[in-house]
Formats: C-alpha cells, sequence, structure tokens
C-alpha cells in the first residue's frame, strides 16, 4: 500500500478472467479546487464520489457531480476532473480493464456519451465492493468475485440501466455468491451453490469461471480461509473451532487448506499477528 498525505491505493496485476482486468483501488479526499489532467489513461477508471462535489470534462462537455454519484473515464480519451473550491470531494476509484469492461459500464447505462453514474436507490454497496477489494487485495480470486458484484450493484441502482441489455450472468454469478457467503460454515460442495442458483454443476462452474477466473470451489475455499483468518485475529476460538466454524469437519483438513492459501499454519498466522 502507498500512502500519500490522505491518497490510498493498491496495485494489482489481475488477468485471469475473461470479462475484466483489475489494476488498481484507490480512495482520496481532495483538497480544495484539486484536478487531475487533461490526461489520456491507457486503462479505463471508474470513480465513486463519497462526499464533496466536482466535475468532469471530457471533450467539450463538463459534468457537474456530486456525492454518491460516479464518473466514468474510458481508456484512450481526454479527461479533466475537478474538485469544487468550497466542497471539494472524497472519492474512491477502481482502475478495470478487458474484454466486457465497456460493455458491463453500458450495461449500467455508463458511456463515452454519459460518464456519470447517477442511482436511483442506495448504492452504499457500490463503494463496500471497492472497498472490500482493497482491503483484501491480495486475495486475486476474492477480487475477481467482487469486481463482479460490483458492476451487479451498478447496474442495480443506476438510473439509466438497459434493462434489456443487462447480462444474465451477472444474477448467477451474484447468486453464487451470496450463497457461498452464506452457506461457508456448512459441508456445501458445488452441487449445492448449482442447486441454490437453479443451475447445473457444470454450467455453474464453466460460468463462474468464466467471470472470475476461478472455480466455485476455488472461491469457496478462498471465503472460507477469510474468515478463519479473522476469527484468528479476532476471537481467541481454538484451531479445531475455527475449522468446524468455517466449514471443515477436522483441524488437519483446514489447516492443510490455510497453509495452502496463506503459506503458513493457523498457529503461525496468529502468532504472527500477536494473537498467539
Amino acid at each position: 500500500m502507498i500512502v500519500t498525505g490522505v491518497d490510498k491505493v493498491k496495485f494489482v496485476d489481475y488477468t485471469k478472467s475473461n470479462d475484466f482486468y483489475l489494476f488498481e483501488v484507490g480512495k482520496y479526499k481532495c483538497g480544495p479546487g484539486y484536478s487531475y489532467g487533461p490526461i489520456v489513461r491507457t486503462r479505463t477508471i471508474f470513480h465513486y464520489v463519497l462526499s464533496g462535489k466536482g466535475h468532469l470534462v471530457i471533450g467539450d462537455k463538463r459534468f457537474d457531480i456530486h456525492e454518491h454519484q460516479g464518473f466514468l473515464i474510458p481508456a484512450r480519451v481526454k479527461a479533466y476532473y475537478e474538485a469544487d473550491t468550497e466542497e471539494p470531494w472524497e472519492y474512491a476509484w477502481i482502475h478495470v480493464d478487458g474484454p466486457r469492461t465497456l460493455e458491463l459500464f453500458a450495461s449500467a447505462g455508463i458511456t463515452l456519451e454519459n460518464p456519470i453514474y447517477n442511482p436511483v436507490s442506495d448504492s452504499s454497496m457500490v463503494y463496500e465492493c471497492i472497498a472490500e477489494i482493497f482491503r483484501n487485495s491480495d486475495r486475486e480470486c476474492f477480487c475477481y468475485a467482487k469486481v463482479y458484484e460490483f458492476f451487479d450493484y451498478l447496474i442495480a441502482t443506476s438510473e439509466n440501466q438497459v434493462k434489456n441489455d443487462v447480462d444474465p450472468r451477472l444474477a448467477y454469478v451474484k447468486s453464487a455468491i451470496s450463497f457461498i457467503r452464506l452457506k461457508y460454515s456448512e459441508p456445501i460442495g458445488v452441487e449445492e451453490i448449482a442447486a441454490a442458483c437453479g443451475l447445473n454443476r457444470s454450467y455453474l462452474t464453466r460460468l463462474f469461471k468464466h467471470a472470475t477466473g476461478y472455480t466455485p470451489q476455488a472461491y469457496l475455499a478462498s471465503y472460507r480461509i477469510k474468515k478463519a483468518s479473522e476469527l484468528l485475529l479476532e476471537t481467541s476460538e481454538t484451531i479445531n473451532s475455527i475449522a468446524f466454524l468455517v466449514g471443515y469437519s477436522d483441524s488437519f483438513t483446514f489447516s492443510k487448506a490455510f497453509k495452502r492459501y496463506r503459506n503458513e499454519s493457523p498457529s503461525d498466522y496468529r502468532k504472527k499477528l500477536g494473537k498467539g
């Protein structure tokens, strides 16, 4: 992580998905009149405004933007943006690119001609997805799934949603992720996840891997290790107890899986953090 004043950013290079690539997430609290550009970016970037206001200029068009709105800067397009002098904005951003990135933004009605995201309902989950990617930037599988959720929330809440063009795969992937997050502590597998989504196992696996670069089983394992890591850090539960709490039938299988993802045992991870 690089921190400069109130600027926080994390860089990654995740390009396994067939739909989108992820390169960077960050957050910035601007000073009065802070500006950026004119600049032509090599990758698409989306900003979500947390507070304050400012404006974006693309070509000869100016767009005034305020809290809870967002704006897109497509790759290879000259753009300039500036914070308000009295109420400067604070925003989070995500650098994405890849085969279907512009198509997915277009499903939310966000295009070069109309680069503004204007939500008609609670858009807090759009920011939360970016924040989760920032907090878990070292976990590639988790980040892919979160980018898919990001697009799903963006489309669902956008005033300019193109209803007929919304890809149904977004809903399937979101359903699979939601089921995993709800049931990860139980002895579930791909069959149960697929049944919950109303799909057969092979189709869900193909769909999920196309979208995220990983299988549903890999995401389930990754999510279990994430929750286990939190329990190791935040509680005094035994290793054996944590294994059961995150869906493993025994501590040996859990420890083996944990070491595969974290490159250290659960007990070593806890000791390293001063919790042992």
